[in-house]
């Protein structure tokens, strides 16, 4: 993995510079950088340095050049909830917890594993880690994703995507008591400057458009429906964070303290509206709330 040099600007004095490198490459751990730093994989100032606790200073620039293991997926027997599937594509329910594809510290275990596994074909893919996805939920975001199980159908439900004419909906349980009845959130988003593992809403970042519709209010607590108009990584729960009623269990995003003891967010992708790449057959699935989802509902009072 090779960058481009960066100069290197507003920093403390004393920043080390495994530290600064973990903040500004998301995909990668603190322990990994270490390995790559002591491997002479870091320049600063033209000259390699091989000690983490290296202290950077402003000005100075950085260029590295990390070799990176090489990823690959292999078929792994993992549980799907499969509750559609023919020739051309497969709706997934996927659970809270699962990560889609293989990624840095995530080799194994993923959808993309479980999908080599369940099926005898499927789609390319955008590259040889996301075969057959199509689209991707956040690894604590549970619901339904489309599969494509070839290069076509790939292709068309893509262009669907792109062209927002297929539709994803989501329930998201948010903190407080949104007064509106919908709205819709035009807000572009890009990398946290203080945090790249993080989004945030930006004038300079990628348009992204999310649509509202409440459900249900409770004392505390809102019941929403999110529509996607486009499909940034943690689109809704930097939205939500936005407008202020960040989803409840979001351990990112949401409140610090939090009033339930939840692996993740209460965000699920329930509905799935798209047209059938072979039959242009205008189709729907919907899946119901996680046990653990509406166990917390139960215990609300409603407005």
């Amino acid at each position: 993995m090779e960058l481009v040099s960066e100069e290197v600007a507003e920093v403390d004095e004393k920043t080390r510079l495994d530290v600064y490198l973990a903040e500004n490459l998301p995909l990668w751990s603190r322990s990994q950088i270490k390995i790559q730093i002591e491997n002479g994989g870091v320049c600063v100032n033209q000259k390699v340095i091989t000690k983490s606790g290296f202290l950077i200073k402003n000005n100075d620039v950085i260029s590295i050049n990390f070799k990176q293991e090489e990823l690959s997926a292999e078929p792994e027997n993992i549980d799907l909830n499969i509750i559609y599937e023919d020739d051309d594509i497969a709706i997934i329910n996927k659970p809270q917890g699962m990560v889609v594809h293989p990624a840095p510290g995530s080799k194994n275990h993923t959808l993309v594993n479980a999908l080599l596994y369940h099926f005898d074909s499927i789609s390319a893919g955008t590259d040889k880690i996301r075969p057959g996805i199509v689209h991707r939920i956040d690894k604590d975001t549970s619901g339904l994703l489309v599969v494509a199980k070839n290069n076509r159908a790939h292709e068309n439900l893509a262009k669907q995507i792109a062209e927002h004419s297929a539709f994803r909906h989501y329930l998201a349980l948010t903190e407080g008591v949104i007064k509106e009845d919908s709205g819709k959130i035009n807000k572009s988003l890009a990398r946290d400057p203080k945090d790249r593992k993080k989004f945030c809403v930006s004038d300079t970042g990628k348009s992204a458009i999310t649509n509202y519709f409440v459900k249900e209010r409770y004392q505390n607590n809102t019941l929403v429906e999110f529509v996607l108009e486009t499909g940034r990584t943690h689109q809704i729960r930097v939205h939500s964070k936005y407008i202020g009623h960040p989803i409840v269990g979001d351990k990112i995003y949401g409140f610090a303290k939090q009033k339930f003891d939840l692996d993740g967010q209460l965000l699920h992708a329930y509905k799935l509206e798209l047209t059938h790449p072979t039959t242009n057959k205008r189709m729907t699935f919907e899946c119901p709330l996680p046990d653990y989802f509406e166990n917390i509902l139960k215990k609300l009072k409603k407005i």
